[in-house]
């Protein structure tokens, strides 16, 4: 089942259920695909370009939370959380730290880098080799700079 047809199957099951928080957030992703969808003409979008939309919901709710926590504001933080966890749970798993570790250092050993010049081509191979997986940017950028330091 395409993930696009699962985010549907699952609205339809949240209407009928009246879960609130769910069908909220099913509905704003909902509209990030059908957005998606009329700007590329297309019918239906791949799993990959979901997981994209997914990601970016995902970061908007993260940044939202950090905004709401400093401002003291743990109503709205509390809603935001819910909704990322509820996006989170599209999300393939997250690579282990392990897998990064190992892609990095092989990488480093690839290209021949050296120190901190290097760092963008490393990153760049490292995010290209786990492309389509549920990755951290930053926690790799930490492992690169680290590993060349």
């Amino acid at each position: 089942m395409s993930l696009q047809l699962k985010i549907n199957t699952d609205l339809k099951e949240a209407m009928k259920a009246k879960q609130e928080p769910l069908l909220s957030t099913l509905r704003l992703l909902k509209a990030d695909i059908q957005y998606e969808l009329t700007k590329n003409g297309a019918q239906e979008l791949n799993d990959e370009q979901i997981i994209v939309l997914i990601k970016r919901g995902y970061a908007k709710r993260t940044d939202a939370i950090q905004m709401y926590e400093k401002a003291n504001r743990n109503d709205l933080a509390d809603k935001e959380k819910s909704e990322a966890e509820i996006l989170k749970s599209y999300l393939p798993p997250d690579v282990p730290e392990d897998q990064i570790i190992a892609a990095v250092e092989k990488f480093v050993v690839e290209l021949g880098a050296s120190g901190p010049k290097d760092i963008g081509k490393v990153m760049g191979k490292v995010m290209a080799e786990f492309k389509g997986a549920n990755i951290d940017g930053s926690k790799v950028s930490a492992i690169v700079k680290s590993k060349l330091s």
